[in-house]
């Protein structure tokens, strides 16, 4: 019987490559992608191309009301997104969504363990990314540990795995991994601020991570960027 994984497919450049590795690892992958109003809205376009390009048979997408969160990453948000931030400071940015990864694994693991999954899959960095306090190892650790008691699988012995195997990679490693895998990046969106003919900003935290990990990798970025 084949392992299932959920995956969480954002449409970016790091679940994409996620995708790939529970896949080359033997996985019946289950895609799981979230709609809050962001701003980058675009991405649910290349979540439904990647879920096309590696053949996921059930792809989800749940909505989550925007008025929860107060970020610049939802549409109608008065906070800005940053540009041309140092991307190597510590600071959290005006982009952190708050409790998003919570709520993210906590559907996953809902759905997981009502199909039987033996595993979720999300691309967290804690590497080139902006300092977000939900893609930390020990955020991870601490949301298996609760995972395990608080459903009927972990206090029977069969809790749910929760993998980030891009946990302690740079971009560029990232990058070069997938393109091992067969990723096709140019299926994926990173810009967290697009313009409205779904060209990317260049500016934004997100770009900048993804242009420095293409050219450090020495691949061509295949992404259309529109800088102001």
């Amino acid at each position: 019987m084949a392992k299932v994984g959920i995956v969480l497919l954002s449409g970016g450049l790091d679940s994409a490559t996620v995708a790939a590795i529970a896949r080359n690892e033997g996985y019946e992958l289950h895609a799981m992608t979230f709609l809050y109003s962001q701003r980058h809205k675009i991405e649910v376009l290349f979540a439904e191309r990647l879920v096309q390009h590696f053949g996921i048979k059930k792809h989800i997408k749940i909505e989550i009301p925007s008025e929860i969160f107060q970020t610049a990453l939802v549409e109608g948000s008065n906070i800005s997104v940053p540009k041309n931030r140092d991307i190597d400071e510590t600071s959290i940015p005006e982009t952190y969504v708050p409790g998003r990864n919570i709520l993210f694994l906590s559907y996953a693991l809902a759905y997981g363990e009502s199909v039987g999954a033996d595993a979720i899959f999300i691309g967290a960095n804690a590497v080139d990314y902006s300092g977000y306090p939900d893609c930390r190892p020990d955020f991870f650790e601490a949301f298996k540990k609760m995972a395990d008691r608080g459903t009927k699988a972990g206090v029977e012995g069969r809790g749910i795995n929760i993998f980030a195997p891009l946990m302690y990679l740079k971009k560029h490693e990232i990058i070069k991994l997938g393109i091992s895998l067969g990723v096709d990046y140019s299926l994926t969106h990173s810009c967290y601020d697009p313009f409205e003919d779904g060209s990317s900003c260049g500016n934004c935290d997100s770009c900048i991570l993804r242009k420095r990990g293409f050219a450090e990798a020495g691949v061509a970025d295949p992404t259309k960027y529109r800088e102001q």
